[in-house]
């Protein structure tokens, strides 16, 4: 253990010992970690920076947008009013069946850009 390592673990004890960690919100209850094994390691850290900034892919920003939408459907009386919301879900959910159809599954991403390294170095 370094020599840091060490300090830092003391500190850590003696504030134990004196009760500063006692009245901590969530005590006795398991830490909810944010299990980010899925994301690729070179991705973790934007992927992160990411959500802390509540950035959403386009995917799931349309999705809530339509939901939004169809929710405010609901509740609109006037007709002009609501062919314009049902074009504008309608515009949306077509955005969004053009984002499906364009992205490609992580493995095949992966596998594609292996064959173009390969391609790119007997060049």
């Amino acid at each position: 253990m370094s020599y840091f390592w060490r300090i830092a673990e003391e500190r850590i004890k003696e504030a134990q010992r004196a009760g500063a960690f006692d009245n901590l919100p969530g005590k006795g209850k398991p830490l909810e970690l944010e299990d980010l094994s899925w994301v690729p390691e070179e991705l973790r850290v934007s992927y992160y920076i990411l959500k802390k900034a509540n950035v959403l892919p386009p995917e799931v920003e349309l999705l809530k947008d339509i939901r939004t939408l169809e929710d405010l459907l609901k509740h609109v009386e006037d007709e002009s009013d609501r062919r314009a919301l049902a074009k504008s879900i309608q515009f949306k959910l077509i955005r969004l069946d053009l984002l499906k159809r364009r992205s490609m599954r992580l493995p095949s991403v992966r596998d594609y850009s292996r064959k173009l390294v390969a391609k790119l170095r007997t060049k």
